[in-house]
């Protein structure tokens, strides 16, 4: 069986649907079965094409839309397999059904990297089933037929048969045991530029997310929540709030209190009057608490480091080294998505139906299940298109919370946060604290120690132990530390990458000055050490696939090379999720004495681009996203409440911020896609601070920069 062979045994399930069309499902773990031409059964598929008897193919999207491109990309892949027309191919975003569909999740980068094969599979097996129908209804052999534009074509007599016409026959075929898959240097869908397919309905303002909905009898809730962490709900007194016209009901769920009422309007204005008594019940925190315990952690070595190469003590007491230090700091970070958290529920006894934004379909309804002791299998879910994720609904906080006001209320309901509230009881970035130590040899001018020292807010990893530069030192030691906390903290775009490449590509550009190096330089040094002699275990990393983007995007931006007066450079690189990306920043001296990030090259290792113009969005999006926190954005805590309440406090980038020019560039590449949602911001914050010390001299080691001010 050649490379391009796939073996269906356990890969793919097939079914007729109503109509005389076929519908083509595959699932990982099912045992393949002869197509039954069914009538009105859709037979259990995982991710699945039809086709109607006109010829139009549809596919169900299984991962959320989160604006990441998937409900674009996926049926890319699909049409490219199936040999389709781009324009022949319906897209529609799949309810919530693990039995057809497994894990129907947006986050970790991971929709395209996870569905790629399978769909690949999926379309290559329809399109070898229909050349099969057409071959038995010319009584011809299959060799003689291909499949291009929707039909299939007999090379001896030019004759074709459309899909459509081909449906009914190739339902009730077996399924093959085997398939080709295209070449890929035949591909005329995948790689192209494709807009996303719901641009026109978001332009012109089409009813397409959670915040859209709108039911018979449907009420508006907004709801009182713990001002605080570490308060409790103690009472509440709701006479002013039911006096309020359009207001209907006033219900408790759990610690919160929701007012609901004809319009968010009213609803908002019942809950400004409603009276609501909060008592502490635990540490009311502040952030000034955090940084000082991040100070004393930062003093001790963890118990069992990520990663101990060598002898890092010994080298940090070599008096013939230099001993370099640094102290970086980033915030916590809510998420803030521009479409401000809400879901919709209608419970009805132990029958539930729900429709909202969720990066985790499965789990929310699992969580609803058991905060409202009903079965599994009596609740649906529906999933729109959703306006930012980036973590955020990854938690299922808000559809339980749908789900309970509506059982108490025992109408349907969509819950809407507004901004405070969604400021307040976010699962924030934690803030993070990194302490570096290195030893630098001035006779062989190496890095001879790297000693990182990471405390991050609530527990987990701070660092990266096997990330970059591990595995190029010969004495290597990364220290973690947590801090425990009632602050709900939570995945944030990148998760543990968006702080620590921005400390570890700050204090590489840090070591290559003081060893008047240039700073691309130095970590071609590196690699290539981890390459031919690398150190313990090895790394994460790929040498050679992160050289690629560091060759690439300095070749794009002239690195090194003389550039115009009061323009300068930072380099950052970082690899994660699969994927490598370089950045080089330009920040330039504006007339009025301040700085400006003026252009950003990207380079970017991320395997196989399948939509090159949604590949190009979500990188240049992950930069200005990165860009705008690293230059603004932060969260403080003051006794356990969020000192940033809205957009007029909490400051995004702006348009006269955004860089002039963001100019992305991919390494070629025929392995399989990896993750692209989220590894062009790490590497972004530091390639500006390492800019700016080239424009000022200054080390900003301390997000957000706010340079602005300075």
């Amino acid at each position: 069986m050649s490379d391009q062979e796939v073996s269906r045994r356990h890969f793919l399930k097939v079914s007729a649907i109503a109509g005389g069309g076929v519908m083509f499902g595959f699932h990982l773990l099912a045992d393949a079965s002869p197509a039954q031409h069914l009538t009105d059964t859709v037979f259990s598929p995982n991710a699945y094409v039809s086709i109607d008897s006109k010829g139009l193919v549809t596919l169900m999207s299984p991962n959320p839309e989160i604006g990441q491109g998937v409900k674009t990309a996926l049926p890319m892949i699909l049409a490219e397999e199936l040999d389709v027309p781009w324009d022949k191919v319906v897209i529609e975003m799949a309810p919530l059904d693990q039995s057809k569909f497994g894990a129907q999740v947006a986050g970790g980068s991971g929709a395209i990297r996870g569905r790629f094969m399978p769909i690949r599979n999926a379309g290559a097996t329809a399109r070898q089933m229909l050349i099969t129908a057409a071959a038995q209804q010319w009584g011809v052999s299959e060799s003689d037929c291909y499949a291009e534009n929707a039909f299939v074509i007999h090379k001896p007599t030019g004759r074709k048969l459309g899909y459509g016409q081909l449906a009914a026959k190739a339902a009730v075929l077996p399924v093959p045991t085997s398939i080709v898959l295209k070449d890929p240097k035949d591909f005329k869908i995948i790689g192209t530029r494709v807009h996303n397919i719901d641009n026109h309905k978001i332009i012109t303002g089409q009813p397409l997310y959670g915040i859209d909905t709108r039911r018979d009898g449907m009420l508006f809730a907004i709801v009182a929540r713990s001002p605080a962490f570490g308060k409790t709900l103690k009472s509440f007194d709701d006479t002013e709030t039911r006096k309020v016209n359009g207001v209907k009901n006033v219900v408790q769920a759990h610690n919160v209190v929701a007012v609901l009422a004809t319009s968010t309007w009213a609803a908002k204005k019942g809950r400004d009057v409603l009276k609501v008594v909060w008592e502490d019940t635990g540490k009311l925190e502040s952030s000034t608490d955090h940084i000082a315990s991040f100070t004393e952690l930062l003093n001790n070595k963890s118990d069992k480091p990520g990663r101990n190469d060598g002898d890092v003590d010994g080298a940090l007491a070599n008096k013939d080294y230099k001993i370099v230090e640094a102290v970086y700091e980033v915030p916590v970070l809510p998420h803030a998505n521009m479409e401000p958290l809400n879901f919709f529920a209608d419970v009805k006894g132990d029958k539930v139906e729900l429709y909202g934004p969720t990066q985790v379909p499965g789990n929310l309804r699992g969580a609803v299940a058991k905060a409202l002791n009903v079965p599994l299998e009596n609740i649906t879910l529906g999933m729109p298109r959703q306006g930012g994720g980036f973590g955020r609904k990854l938690q299922t906080d808000y559809g339980v919370e749908a789900a309970l006001i509506s059982q108490a209320a025992k109408v349907p309901v969509q819950l809407l946060w507004m901004r405070e509230d969604d400021m307040q009881g976010d699962f924030y970035r934690p803030a993070s604290m990194f302490k570096y130590r290195a030893a630098l040899n001035p006779t062989t001018q190496e890095i001879a120690a790297w000693h990182f020292n990471g405390a991050v807010l609530a527990g987990g990893s701070a660092g990266k132990p096997d990330g970059f530069p591990a595995a190029s030192i010969a004495n290597y030691r990364a220290d973690n530390h947590g801090l425990k906390t009632n602050i709900q903290t939570g995945p944030w775009r990148a998760p543990t990458s968006n702080s620590v490449a921005f400390a570890d590509e700050s204090f590489l550009d840090e070591l290559a000055h003081d060893m008047k190096k240039d700073p691309v330089a130095l970590r071609l040094e590196l690699i290539e050490k981890a390459k031919s002699q690398p150190v313990g275990k090895g790394a994460s990393y790929d040498p050679e696939k992160y050289k690629s983007v560091i060759d690439l995007v300095t070749a794009m931006s002239g690195w090194g090379k003389a550039k115009r007066p009061n323009v300068y450079q930072g380099f950052a690189a970082h690899f994660s999720f699969n994927t490598y990306v370089a950045h080089v920043a330009e920040v330039t001296k504006m007339k009025n004495g301040k700085l400006r990030v003026t252009k950003v090259y990207s380079a970017v290792n991320c395997g196989r681009v399948v939509n090159q113009s949604g590949a190009e969005t979500q990188v240049e999006g992950a930069i200005i996203d990165g860009l705008g926190h690293a230059l603004f954005s932060k969260v403080t805590f003051n006794k356990g409440a969020v000192e940033q309440t809205n957009f007029h406090t909490y400051k995004f980038l702006r348009m006269k911020d955004a860089p002039i020019e963001v100019v992305v560039k991919f390494v070629k590449s025929d392995d399989a896609p990896t993750g692209l949602g989220e590894p062009g911001l790490p590497p972004i914050a530091p390639a500006v601070g390492n800019a700016v010390f080239a424009a000022t001299g200054i080390r900003y080691r301390k997000l957000p920069f706010e340079f602005d001010k300075v």
